[in-house]
């Protein structure tokens, strides 16, 4: 047509024209999300006559093979304590039948383990959740078993005569641990947990069956994926097409500690576990990174994904595999504080893992999985409190969910960070000093019309400047109303 078309240099900035179909959806819920990570066998004992033989008294000291009583009845007897802290989704560990007391390792994938008690009271907890508008996902262990797996049992008496001997990745038969190392493959080189052959299709039907009969069995909301990077991408892209069938609005969260671009292109997961940014909040927090290098590195981490997956990335700041919060931060409140209000006012999906909220602390595993504390005397019921306030704050103001983020201000040398939040109608800044000294954060505001988050106290800058005092590792939080 003689139409001149400009080309880029180097043919720099060119990309594919995206269409709508190929843009996938991610459940609008999980933007509105503040999980509640709960490991059943710590959390509550509600029912002692199924506890495990041998169970030691509540509040003990966690080792590697010792149970305290647990149970799922322990976890709907405290609801209305989620309830009350604002939580609105949890994701439960393991909860099938399994020898260990942290369930990842599977003897039965359609029973719940008869100590934390059976299949129609996970179904009323569940009910129970919904009712008191809680979401519930899960966590599917698909990578390996256990060795007590009866298809594994079967492997290890008949050998590769087994119906079931391609279900395993079997190095050589007999299938045994010998001078410490198993000749089949494994998770973690862990003899009791071999790996499963997710690309036999007879495997791959019986785990998506799983997935499925939970889905429509309980109406579960979701599945986090243990593991999910050892397990192959065609076994995750049939995953997602048959647990979205039987819910579209099913939340698909995989653990993945790196980079995960390749599982959240819309064929395989919604969100990860956000292990780097947990990480770099808390090099941060802990004064080992300034405030411009945290900027970058938060970039970065924004950068990775598309658009839809950040407002939904699965955002912690520890788990049942790191230690403790508060034992990341050295037991310094007001440094957790800072990482919490860090959390609770960025882009993403929020959790807490059970107990943070009220002070526990623990070093790596099985230190970080001590039982909930109960005892009123022995919560920090300050710090409740304030976690209470960022959960009602976030959950109360879109912005703080799905508004757009920004630093105003990060400098080199400097520990101190300023940023916002803010979409069509409401307008937060966050300041935050990092530091162990007073300091007055300033920045140019010519806007008359704000107030602290917390208080509802006005703020007005003076002469177009806002300025902010704050004690050393404090945080004040402003918003104002956009009027249209």
């Amino acid at each position: 047509i003689g139409w001149d078309y400009p080309y880029p240099p180097a043919g720099y900035f060119e990309f594919p024209y995206i269409h709508e179909v190929d843009v996938f959806k991610v459940p609008e819920w999980a933007k509105e999300a503040v999980f509640y990570q709960i490991m059943t066998e710590r959390f509550a004992n509600g029912n002692p006559a199924i506890s495990p033989d041998g169970t030691d008294a509540w509040g003990g000291k966690p080792e590697v093979d010792n149970f305290f009583g647990g149970d799922l009845q322990g976890v709907l007897d405290h609801l209305d304590d989620l309830v009350d802290l604002g939580i609105n989704a949890i994701y439960f560990t393991p909860l099938f039948l399994s020898p260990s007391n942290h369930k990842y390792d599977t003897v039965d994938y359609k029973q719940v383990d008869p100590h934390f008690g059976d299949n129609d009271l996970l179904k009323k907890v569940v009910d129970t959740c919904h009712a008191k508008g809680i979401r519930v996902i899960l966590d599917a262990v698909f990578n390996h078993c256990s060795e007590e797996f009866p298809p594994f049992q079967d492997v290890l008496k008949h050998g590769e005569k087994s119906k079931y001997a391609g279900w395993f990745h079997v190095n050589r038969f007999p299938c045994e641990i010998k001078d410490g190392i198993p000749t089949y493959d494994t998770f973690g080189f862990f003899g009791n947990m071999p790996k499963f052959n997710t690309a036999n299709p007879e495997v791959k039907a019986y785990l998506l069956g799983v997935a499925e009969y939970w889905i429509k069995e309980i109406k579960l909301d979701g599945w986090r994926l243990d593991v999910a990077n050892e397990i192959d991408h065609h076994f995750w892209r049939d995953f997602r097409q048959v647990v979205k069938k039987a819910n579209p609005e099913a939340y698909i969260v995989g653990e993945v500690w790196s980079d995960s671009l390749i599982w959240l292109q819309g064929d395989q997961f919604d969100s990860v576990m956000n292990y780097p940014f947990a990480d770099k909040v808390l090099e941060f927090f802990n004064g080992n990174m300034d405030g411009l290098t945290f900027a970058n590195r938060i970039g970065s981490i924004l950068m990775r994904y598309p658009q839809q997956t950040n407002e939904v990335v699965f955002n912690l700041l520890c788990s049942h595999d790191t230690p403790r919060l508060l034992t990341r931060v050295g037991e310094d409140i007001r440094r957790m504080k800072l990482t919490v209000v860090f959390l609770f006012t960025f882009m993403g999906t929020p959790c807490i893992f059970y107990g943070d909220e009220i002070g526990l602390t623990g070093d790596g595993d099985p230190d970080c999985r001590k039982c909930m504390e109960w005892d009123p005397r022995k919560r920090n019921q300050e710090l409740y409190a304030f976690y209470q306030g960022m959960i009602a704050l976030r959950k109360e103001h879109k912005a703080l969910r799905q508004g757009r983020f920004r630093f105003l201000q990060a400098n080199l040398h400097d520990p101190c960070i300023v940023y916002e939040r803010a979409d069509e109608t409401m307008h937060f800044i966050v300041w935050i000093n990092n530091s162990d000294s007073k300091r007055t954060l300033s920045h140019p505001i010519v806007t008359t019309d704000w107030i602290d988050a917390e208080t509802e106290e006005p703020v007005k800058p003076v002469n177009g400047t806002m300025h902010i005092d704050l004690e050393p590792y404090a945080y004040r939080i402003l918003c104002r109303e956009l009027k249209h």
